[in-house]
């Protein structure tokens, strides 16, 4: 294992994801919404393509900081079910580097090699096998993931380190509570997919009404675009309609 763990690369969770392909495709897809909405409000194409790069450039941010977040959402959830393996192996009287071992066995029936827990348990093995406490591998993992769930199991398991004979009972414990927050996240994210739903809905109609208007209109908007009060008009309009994106998205995002 020494020689396995001394290969593994220990995973940034600060970094993103996100390939080179990745990249290009959120810009491509931040540059035609951007160049879609400059147009309909502008009608000027050199506008449309400046604006389209701008949040082409924007939405590759955005896209790999989404990215960052799901990768640790999902490490999250990956842990959730190395404890309840975990417990299921201590019940059984196991150790805790054998119920660790043990989990690894039952995590790979259900997540790829190259998942982040897995990476995780082999590096978590392979350091208490060259004498690093199992405590400490587990604090340094809260410390790159960032991840509240894992802080608070390290640092009860540092404080029962080899001095508590109910281990498995307080790992259950630890599971169960993040269980119950998961579930928690769960019902507000549900009763929020409506309202997500019907804020998309409010925040685009006024595009495709502009847009229909704009084309079929026989002239009804060509003030708009070809007076100065029309350009002041549509830029007030245009500030309007990314403030209220952004606020949309940011107070739709509930996190616990």
């Amino acid at each position: 294992m020494e020689n396995k763990e001394k290969q593994l690369k220990t995973p940034d969770y600060k970094k993103s994801p996100s390939r080179a392909a990745d990249h290009v495709l959120a810009a491509c897809a931040g540059f035609a919404a951007g160049f879609l909405v400059f147009y309909i409000f502008y009608k000027v194409l050199v506008l449309a393509i400046i604006g389209g790069l701008i949040i082409g450039a924007v939405n590759m941010f955005v896209a790999s900081y989404t990215a960052t977040k799901k990768r640790i959402s999902k490490l999250r959830m990956q842990f959730f079910d190395m404890l309840e393996a975990m417990a299921v192996a201590m019940r059984a009287g196991n150790p805790m580097l054998k119920s660790l071992i043990s989990a690894r066995e039952d995590l790979i029936l259900i997540y790829p090699q190259d998942s982040d827990i897995l990476t995780e348990l082999d590096i978590i093995i392979g350091r208490f096998n060259n004498a690093v406490p199992l405590s400490e591998s587990f604090s340094e993992l809260a410390k790159r993931s960032g991840l509240e769930d894992i802080a608070g199991f390290a640092t009860i398991y540092a404080t029962i380190e080899g001095k508590s004979s109910r281990a498995d009972e307080i790992i259950r414990e630890t599971q169960q509570i993040i269980a119950d927050k998961m579930e928690i996240e769960m019902e507000i994210d549900t009763m929020m997919t409506a309202a997500k739903a019907e804020v998309s809905i409010m925040l685009f109609m006024p595009l495709v009404i502009l847009g229909i208007i704009g084309w079929a209109g026989a002239g009804f908007m060509d003030a708009i675009y070809t007076t100065a009060a029309g350009r002041i008009v549509s830029t007030g309009g245009l500030a309007i309609f990314v403030l209220s994106f952004v606020l949309a998205r940011k107070y739709s995002n509930v996190e616990l």
